[in-house]
């Protein structure tokens, strides 16, 4: 494993923005020329923006260097707009790698408008980790769940604003926001001007051992992103046996299907997705059915059906074949 945000060293250096980068990006280098000498295969975790050009872009250069396969496995929901705006060399380099592997189907359209050919392994859940939950007490009040960061393209308040429409149903209803970024203090801010604040909780970053039980105390899910792939809180919430109201973005029509796995609403409307919320809390066995069947579907992305298809890929990519990659 080759850390993209390792510790600054000296650690004052991470006040400095003009040249804190430069003290990251040079031991990331050093550390993938070392890695490209004891491996067989490189694996690069991609996404679009900055990310493309100082993490993936030098991983696929020293693995060309040293002459070691690379498979670039890209997640970013902007694919699109990021090549169709990049430097015509960034598509080349794409096009150039031993295999593009990509979480959705949708990604995978995507890729083909853009003439470079991928293959699609899903993202993983673990199912184990995220248990059914057990149904919440009649009456109790209403927990609405929000499991994003607090940036832009997650359209948090466009959630806040749903919520504010459904407490005007169900005044007790509460909600906790799971996420760091920079829009927490204008997000704050909305909150008191939509007479939420007492309701909403912005909790930051729950440690990953908490989350399951985030999940297990909540009556649904929001997912409400303009820009989307394959949205691992989704899967989340299915294993959890959680209902998940989503925008219709992207690729989560891919995993989730209207009115069978979740509600699925357009992007920026409020008034859509607050009618959504409300329905899963009233309608009789809508919460039910809505839950059982993610969780049927969120056995697809299980690791014990995931990891066939690595292995496979790895195999193919590497030459040894799939049998050799599994002994090793």
């Amino acid at each position: 494993m080759v850390r993209t945000n390792a510790p600054y060293r000296p650690a004052w250096i991470s006040r400095i923005r003009s040249i804190r980068a430069l003290f990251r990006l040079l031991p990331y280098l050093f550390a993938l020329w070392r890695a490209a000498g004891r491996v067989e295969l490189f694996h690069v975790l991609a996404n679009s923006g900055w990310a493309w050009y100082l993490i993936a872009v030098p991983a696929i250069l020293i693995a060309r260097a040293r002459r070691v396969p690379v498979i670039v496995n890209y997640r970013g929901g902007n694919a699109e707009a990021f090549f169709a705006g990049a430097n015509s060399w960034a598509r080349k380099l794409l096009v150039s790698v031993d295999s593009l592997v990509v979480p959705s189907g949708f990604l995978k359209a995507v890729f083909q408008r853009l003439d470079c050919a991928a293959r699609v392994i899903p993202n993983i859940v673990d199912l184990e980790r995220f248990g059914p939950r057990a149904a919440p007490n009649p009456g109790s009040a209403p927990h609405i769940v929000v499991t994003r960061n607090l940036e832009r393209i997650y359209d948090l308040p466009t959630a806040l604003r749903a919520f504010a429409l459904v407490r005007k149903r169900f005044p007790n209803a509460r909600m906790t926001v799971a996420g760091t970024g920079p829009e927490l203090a204008a997000l704050r801010a909305l909150s008191a001007s939509l007479g939420v604040a007492d309701a909403v909780v912005f909790a930051g970053r729950i440690d990953r051992r908490d989350v399951p039980a985030l999940y297990q105390a909540a009556h649904l899910m929001i997912n409400p992103s303009v820009v989307d792939n394959m949205p691992n809180s989704v899967l989340e919430a299915f294993a959890s046996n959680v209902p998940v109201v989503s925008t219709d973005v992207g690729g989560v029509s891919f995993i989730a299907e209207h009115d069978r796995t979740a509600l699925l609403v357009p992007p920026g409307n409020p008034d859509a997705m607050a009618a959504a919320i409300e329905r899963v809390l009233s309608e009789p066995g809508l919460s039910d059915r809505l839950a059982r069947a993610a969780r049927e579907e969120a056995k697809r992305y299980a690791w014990a059906s995931v990891r066939e298809l690595w292995l496979t890929e790895y195999g193919r990519v590497s030459g040894v074949g799939r049998t050799a990659v599994e002994a090793m």
